[in-house]
């Protein structure tokens, strides 16, 4: 159960067994998480309730997140200022850029250690570590 002070996280992936990873680290660790399967849903979900953190993966269907974090940091100050930990396999300084460029905050490379997925949502959120 949520309340105003526990960050709500929005796990934007296409892959069903990556959301629930992810979803087990950061409820484990009091986070409220909800998941969107591209950049089109997470958008819509976005724009209808802004959320403390976003993790956004790089390839998806329908909208990648390149394009939702650019699409996003566009907008108004309010949702166009929330934290965005982008994910991928890519491991390129090009794929690196391309992420920072767009409007990621930070870059994590898959598969990453859920204790270092929690490590960094807390100190994006502004929770202790």
């Amino acid at each position: 159960m949520s309340d105003a002070t526990t960050p709500r996280v929005l796990v934007i992936d296409d892959s069903a067994i990556v959301r629930r990873y992810v979803r087990e680290a950061l409820e484990r660790a009091h986070f409220v998480v909800e998941e969107a399967h591209n950049g089109v849903e997470a958008m819509e979900r976005t724009l209808a309730q802004p959320f403390d953190l976003l993790l956004v993966d790089v390839n998806m269907p329908k909208m990648d997140g390149y394009t939702f974090l650019r699409a996003l940091r566009g907008r108004e100050a309010d949702v166009a200022s929330i934290p965005a930990l982008m994910t991928s396999t890519e491991t390129g300084p090009q794929d690196i850029d391309a992420a920072y460029a767009a409007g990621a905050n930070y870059y994590l490379v898959k598969p990453f250690a859920q204790d270092d997925l929690v490590l960094h949502a807390r100190v994006m959120t502004g929770r202790s570590p």
